[in-house]
């Protein structure tokens, strides 16, 4: 495109050099990458996977239900993994959020940094790992399924929070301080209520993750379904694998029911 002459270019040549160097970096990462998987990988297992699949999909049929009444207990604990976590969570991750805010932080320079790499760390480590070390260190069960779905919540009910907090409407704190109320005041009616919303929203939202998350906590020893999805895949006893991923799915698709459901009636 030109106009009178002078010659329109969306980018400068500068920036088109750069635009291609960043082009030509990408490819050779990608490259590298890709030899780097190839060299590792058996590409005989890889051709015959479609067999593989299909013969380990032909075992897993016809389901064994008999089997479904032993997953009761299982399901039980699993829910109690995620809702209990998520509480304790919760709990743990609102005054961290409160802490990290730049509008409500007692200290940006001492207590601010310490909140967010406590969410950052939270959010940096999967729940699975946090299982794997809490096994460890309070032993195999539900309560090391609890502390790990507790500890990964933190960061993620945290993060969302805090946020919300620095995007409060500055007009309602401003209008309580002018009637002459305290800081716990000023917190309580004209914070506290515009973040509520984002915050049942955040924690019904991370409990519906959590249920997911703790159907495989099992499989590290912290409790729930996944204890005996690991047992029936160790002994290759695929039919009550099948049942095992029908139970989950229905609970997955349960806990999106009610956490649907509990958004309509708070929020």
């Amino acid at each position: 495109m030109s106009t009178h002459g002078i010659a329109w270019h969306r980018h400068t040549p500068a920036q088109q050099r750069w635009s291609w160097l960043a082009w030509m970096i990408g490819a050779l990462v990608f490259v590298v990458s890709w030899k780097q998987v190839s060299d590792n990988t058996i590409w005989d297992f890889a051709w015959d996977a479609p067999v593989a699949g299909w013969d380990m999909v032909s075992r897993m049929w016809p389901p064994r239900w008999s089997y479904l009444p032993q997953l009761l207990q299982p399901l039980w604990d699993t829910l109690n993994i995620a809702t209990l976590g998520t509480a304790i969570g919760t709990l743990i991750a609102v005054p961290i959020a409160f802490a990290a805010a730049r509008n409500t932080t007692p200290s940006r320079a001492l207590l601010r940094p310490l909140a967010l790499t406590i969410i950052v760390a939270s959010r940096s480590i999967n729940s699975l790992i946090w299982a794997m070390l809490l096994v460890t260190v309070v032993g195999p069960g539900v309560l090391a399924g609890i502390i790990a779905i507790a500890l990964r919540s933190v960061g993620f009910i945290g993060k969302l929070l805090y946020e919300a907090i620095e995007e409060i409407d500055v007009r309602q704190v401003e209008a309580i301080t002018a009637t002459g109320a305290t800081s716990p005041q000023v917190l309580v009616y004209g914070v506290v209520p515009q973040v509520l919303p984002s915050l049942v929203s955040t924690t019904v939202y991370r409990w519906d993750i959590n249920i997911r998350e703790s159907t495989v906590l099992g499989i590290v020893g912290a409790g729930g379904i996944g204890l005996p999805l690991a047992a029936s895949v160790d002994t290759l006893a695929w039919p009550q694998v099948t049942v095992i991923f029908a139970a989950i799915l229905g609970t997955v698709f349960l806990a999106e029911w009610v956490s649907r459901k509990v958004r309509e009636a708070l929020i």
